[in-house]
């Protein structure tokens, strides 16, 4: 597993490589708004499917979707005004939300009739949002049972000596102390709290 440490100097540099990867279906270690995580592009059946691997998750466990902005969101899900105006109070940010899944979408590792959604609000997740232009998987970098890390060495060391890697560590040093996102199901009102 190769591990880029990411500053001022060489953010750009770094952007260009995760972009790169990830349009090659590789699955990245990432730091984002709450813990370390694990992306990679949520349309290719190969890169989702190394995830799940990776983490040693159940394939009937879906995982959450980064999208850039609401308008993607709406793509991916049914989204009413009442939903609306309530995401774009808690987006971008550490808020997921899980929502009607749009029919006929082109999306792996997620459930047959929902969808869970974030627009995450860190600046190197936003740009590669951006620049490789399609959404991401958005779950956390640990095996499946193991706590999420805010620190890399720990999200990191999960990985050591594993059949299937990461292809990439991209490290941030250790974040700032926060728990995965808080998860609301809006598919129902009032929205459910799923995970706080």
């Amino acid at each position: 597993m190769k591990i880029l440490k990411i500053t001022k100097n060489n953010f750009k540099k770094i952007v260009k490589t995760a972009e790169r990867l990830i349009k090659e279906g590789k699955v990245i270690i990432c730091p984002t708004d709450t813990v370390y995580g694990l992306i990679c592009d949520a349309t290719n059946k190969k890169a989702v499917e190394k995830i799940f691997k990776i983490k040693k998750r159940d394939y009937k466990k879906a995982v959450p979707i980064f999208v850039k902005d609401i308008k993607s969101a709406k793509k991916l899900a049914v989204i009413d005004k009442k939903q609306e105006k309530f995401l774009k109070k808690v987006w971008p940010g550490k808020t997921t939300a899980v929502l009607e899944r749009r029919k006929g979408i082109k999306i792996y590792g997620v459930d047959k009739n929902t969808i869970a959604l974030r627009v995450p609000n860190y600046k190197l997740i936003r740009h590669l949002l951006l620049a490789v232009n399609v959404p991401f998987t958005g779950t956390s970098a640990n095996i499946s049972g193991k706590t999420a890390s805010t620190k890399i060495k720990e999200a990191a060391n999960q990985f050591k000596n594993q059949k299937h890697q990461p292809d990439l560590i991209i490290s941030a040093g250790n974040l700032p102390k926060s728990k995965p996102s808080k998860v609301l199901d809006l598919t129902i009102f009032p929205p459910k709290i799923l995970r706080v």
